[in-house]
């Protein structure tokens, strides 16, 4: 329920605190005191309004505006805010929307308990928290789906589970789909390219790729076999020095040999020179297995020239295939078992085969659940036309005829249903779509009823009424009362109304008033709490401050009272 309003230099309010409870609240005044200013208030505060279009609400002159809006959510509104992380554990939630205007510029923050939240946000927890219902509305009801999901709403728990099957089976259709209509573009393009696919094929499996590595050692060979000749006279040079000696000086062996020879005569007089004496007998050691390394080493040069063109062939093969594909040598290879593998597993034909198998099982599954959802919404039809049918008639609507038409159309992820609300309130007038047929006031009526029906499946938020009462005879409007109570039972409700009938019922009485002072024009709300305020005020509205109009509001209020 809504439990508070705040503004400041909205409209032609500079400063408005309110207070509301439970039950049913009426709010009245003359034409332009302001009445709608605080629904166009809450509507804003909860996002109905883009920036452009809600700072007409700012008062003129104004730099700055405020309005803030205090809320007791049920169930379905606090596992929002949970969901969303802006459970603050308060009992209220307050959500506030504040203007300011700098450099000609004007811009707008909303926030919920305090932190700054976005229009999308505020969007999807406003019907957790209101619903607005203006006379006339014939926009709402025109709106794509509306209709539909009005009536999904009083489908209840099982409609509701079963529209989320449905959600859940067209996704998964729509991918299903949405791969074999790939598969089927990639089979047309494949077979654009068969030849030029099989012809690579062919090229990959004939150059024989196994090593990604290959070009790398047999670069790596082709070096050894260039440069043999070199290669060998540099190790001759190198095992002369380590074993033979060099230009009559002694071998790397030779000095070794005489060091560890010098380094036990030593030890014998020094025992602690022993790990120097076993050091150097390892590098000894270590020498004469490097010579034998470089003499294995030696004995794999090899200058044949038949090796190297071999090689350099090789080579030069596999550096073609790189450029000419702009690959390396392991994509090329990774491209080559991919063909392979489409080759062996029978090719495109058999991945289109399995994909149009997935798409029909899944296609059969969203049509399941659209035959069970279209089920539950005739059920559903049926229980809205048997309410709404109760509760026109008493709304001088005799005649009335109401028919809710579900008709195939196309599947979405709402199911394959449109539906119509199909009207007559007149006898032989036919049966026809709601918003072409209906006038201004039994619209009123209607979205009455529906709000009513909607109200005994959906408790979540508070309802609000903006005139839904004008055009109507007086004894209509005494049953729109009777039917705005009923409804106050169970809901928090609030009307704007210019009808004595209406306002009489009314649990709290709000009066929106109009003065002029030093030039300037402020409205006041006035919660009317003593009983001669609220007969002055339903005399006023019955059509003046005479004895009759007086004695009219007090028997107003003695039946409402009763």
């Amino acid at each position: 329920m809504l439990t508070g309003l705040r503004l400041q230099n909205i409209a032609l309010i500079d400063s408005l605190d309110l207070a509301f409870d439970q039950g049913f609240s009426v709010l009245t005044g003359e034409t332009g005191a302001g009445k709608s200013i605080l629904l166009d208030a809450l509507d804003a505060v909860l996002g109905g309004m883009q920036a452009s279009a809600a700072a007409r609400l700012l008062r003129s002159g104004c730099d700055r505006a405020l309005i803030e809006a205090s809320f007791r959510v049920g169930a379905s509104g606090q596992r929002w805010l949970e969901r969303h992380q802006l459970d603050d554990g308060e009992p209220e939630l307050v959500v506030s929307r504040e203007w300011r205007r700098q450099d000609d510029r004007l811009s707008s923050r909303s926030r919920l308990n305090g932190v700054v939240v976005n229009r999308q946000q505020l969007l999807e927890l406003r019907p957790l928290l209101i619903d607005l219902t203006v006379q006339g509305q014939t926009q709402q009801l025109a709106r794509p789906g509306q209709q539909r999901r009005w009536l999904d709403r009083l489908g209840g728990a099982e409609l509701e589970s079963t529209l989320g099957d449905v959600r859940r089976s067209w996704l998964h259709w729509q991918r299903c789909r949405d791969a074999l209509h790939q598969a089927e573009s990639d089979r047309l393009q494949l077979e654009q390219q068969r030849d030029e696919l099989e012809a690579l094929l062919l090229e990959l499996e004939q150059a024989a790729l196994d090593d990604p590595e290959e070009i790398a050692q047999l670069e790596l060979e082709q070096d050894r076999l260039v440069h043999g000749v070199r290669l060998l006279e540099g190790l001759s040079a190198l095992i002369g020095r380590l074993q033979d000696g060099a230009d009559q000086a002694p071998s790397v062996l030779d000095h070794l040999l005489a060091c560890t020879h010098e380094l036990q005569l030593m030890q014998a007089m020094d025992a602690s020179l022993q790990p120097w004496t076993e050091r150097c007998v390892d590098l000894e050691a270590g020498v004469q297995d490097l010579i034998r390394s470089l003499e294995r080493y030696g004995t794999s040069l090899d200058s044949d020239p038949e090796r190297l063109a071999v090689l350099q062939d090789r080579l030069s093969l596999l550096k073609r295939l790189e450029r000419r594909h702009g690959q390396d040598l392991a994509a090329l290879i990774q491209q080559r078992d991919a063909l392979r593998e489409r080759q062996e597993a029978g090719g495109s034909e058999d991945l289109l085969r399995r994909l149009q198998e997935q798409e029909l099982a899944a296609r059969a599954d969203r049509d399941q659940h659209n035959a069970s959802l279209t089920r539950c919404r005739e059920a559903a039809a049926q229980q809205l036309q048997t309410d709404l049918m109760a509760t026109l008639r008493p709304m001088g609507l005799a005649n009335v005829r109401f028919e809710v038409k579900i008709e195939p159309v196309d599947p979405g992820d709402f199911g394959a249903d449109s539906v119509c609300f199909l009207f007559s309130a007149n006898p032989g007038q036919p049966m026809a779509p709601l918003v072409e047929v209906a006038s201004g006031g039994e619209m009123s009526r209607f979205l009455l009823a529906l709000k009513t029906s909607l109200a005994k499946v959906d408790g979540s938020s508070t309802l609000l009424f903006d005139e839904i009462d004008t055009g109507v005879s007086g004894r209509v409007s005494g049953a729109m009362a009777d039917l705005l109570r009923t409804l106050s039972r169970h809901r928090q409700v609030f009307c704007v109304t210019h009808q004595p009938l209406v306002a009489a019922v009314a649990d709290h009485h709000f009066r929106v008033s109009k003065d002029v002072s030093a030039g300037i024009t402020r409205s006041r709300v006035s919660h009317l709490r003593d009983t001669q305020e609220r007969q002055r005020e339903l005399a006023e509205l019955a059509g003046g401050d005479r004895e009759e109009a007086q004695a009219y509001a007090a028997s107003l209020l003695d039946q409402g009272a009763a």
